[in-house]
């Protein structure tokens, strides 16, 4: 189920006032409506995956039981041996299932062309389950923090199921930890009302980001890029652009669709985005951008492996490691490994030159920020690509003499950029805010509900519906 789509638009009401009416205003015993609501959850968020491919249940309720179940061994063991081992059970297991349904036909076949083997009879040719990499490291971070001690382990399972499957976040994230999202489904809940429209403007400002501004770009971005030998340099730059902010306005807009829909059933989950395009260097890029997953492989990768605590040479490597997984946690192609390892390089060249953009000044900080986005958005040409040879190929179509003419306009791209301007705006004009429709308590009512208006003609006027999102694939 899309949150763009009809189907979600009658699902999302509908599951509120059965979860606060139903179980909060009928039912009067607060362990009783805690569980209720918990295994209403559960269901809810089974319907909105299922609605995909029923098949993909078995497997989120398989990940979801061992998962739990090994929390309940690693707490049980007796020596620190005996859970260690049963958190390590859990990680293979996780990993070998995401293995199998996501990279197995893949390193199969480029054995096979290594070695000019058939892979007639080899692959397995499974369809990807939606949104796996995003609870399966979800799933881990759970058997990973009760061995560390950072969480206690469950033993209410529904509330386990209702921390690996909550809806909102199940599909593309955020990837909550446990220590964040689980114990807020082991307590009541309570109903605000000020949180709750806070809650419908994020979603209304994520849903312009993906409909109007995402979606919008996407019509450019796809054209060229699925075409690119035939078109100019400088229509491949402006097509690279598109497709920068094309991602930006789907993945964060997914994650404002997310977070409000939570804070819709008293639910708070971390910020996924914080301004990203306006960082001034790569380094504070990967601090801004998907910060769920890059503070779970800063977590339990990079420091482990001793972080930035090791020589230098250790620390690259450290480095280097956490962005090739990341990289291919994305997806199985070398197109992935080959960005995680651009951004990588980027990120070690920036600490060895201890390049830092200490000045204050406006002009500077432009600058840093106007090349740290072009370094992005090469990085994003990797990204888009379908092969190394294509990127590589739209790289040079990129590099030539051509970039300097005027680039091709397709109908609606002068529209588009004024849109992805204004986007940019609001996000900037409201940086110390959650989103851009949080409004300061100083702004008279019709003013605020002008706004509102506006977005929302915004969205019906520009957006389309049913696009999926990009990170469904991962």
């Amino acid at each position: 189920m899309l949150f763009n789509s009809i189907e979600y638009l009658i699902f999302l009401p509908t599951s509120f006032l059965l979860y606060w009416v139903v179980f909060e205003r009928l039912i009067r015993d607060l362990k009783c409506q805690i569980r209720l609501q918990n295994a209403f959850v559960v269901l809810a968020s089974y319907v909105f995956y299922g609605w995909w491919d029923w098949r993909f249940l078995l497997l989120i309720a398989f990940t979801s039981l061992c998962s739990w179940a090994s929390g309940l061994l690693i707490g049980r063991a007796e020596t620190k041996r005996g859970s260690k081992v049963w958190m390590w059970a859990n990680i293979v297991l996780n990993l070998g299932i995401l293995a199998v349904f996501k990279y197995y036909d893949f390193f199969v076949t480029e054995f096979a062309q290594l070695f000019h083997i058939s892979t007639e009879g080899l692959l397995l040719k499974v369809i990807l389950p939606v949104g796996i990499s995003f609870y399966t490291f979800q799933a881990l971070s759970y058997s990973i923090d009760v061995y560390r001690g950072k969480i206690e382990s469950t033993r209410d399972v529904i509330a386990f199921f209702a921390f690996i499957s909550f809806f909102p976040q199940l599909v593309a994230g955020p990837i909550e930890r446990a220590t964040n999202l689980l114990p807020q489904f082991l307590k009541k809940r309570e109903f605000d009302f000020d949180t709750a429209i806070d809650g419908v403007r994020q979603i209304l400002w994520g849903l312009f980001k993906k409909m109007v501004v995402a979606d919008n770009c996407a019509v450019y971005a796809d054209q060229v890029f699925s075409n690119y030998a035939n078109h100019t340099g400088s229509t491949l730059l402006l097509a690279a652009v598109f497709f920068t902010f094309q991602i930006y306005g789907d993945f964060s807009g997914y994650s404002d669709i997310a977070i409000g829909t939570a804070k819709l059933f008293g639910i708070r989950l971390m910020r996924n985005f914080n301004l990203p395009y306006f960082s001034r260097g790569v380094t504070e890029f990967w601090r801004r951008w998907h910060i769920s997953l890059m503070t779970w492989f800063r977590d339990y990768v990079y420091i482990p492996l001793g972080g930035s605590r090791v020589n230098k040479v250790k620390a690259a490597r450290n480095t280097f490691v956490v962005f090739l997984l990341s990289g291919l946690w994305h997806g199985a192609n070398w197109t992935f490994v080959a960005w995680g390892a651009y951004h990588a390089l980027w990120m070690v060249l920036e600490k060895l030159l201890r390049i830092k953009n200490r000045s204050r000044s406006t002009v500077d900080s432009l600058l840093w920020s106007l090349s740290t986005f072009v370094v992005v958005m090469i990085g994003w040409i990797l990204f888009r690509s379908a092969s190394l040879a294509d990127a590589w190929g739209y790289l040079c179509g990129v590099f030539n003499p051509s970039l300097f003419t005027v680039p091709f306009l397709f109908v609606g791209t002068r529209k588009c950029v004024l849109l992805v301007l204004l986007m940019l705006a609001l996000e900037w004009l409201t940086r110390n805010k959650e989103h851009a429709l949080q409004y300061s308590a100083s702004l008279s009512l019709w003013l605020v509900w002008l706004f509102d208006a506006l977005v929302v003609l915004a969205v019906l006027q520009f957006g389309s519906d049913g696009h999926l999102f990009i990170y469904f694939q991962f």
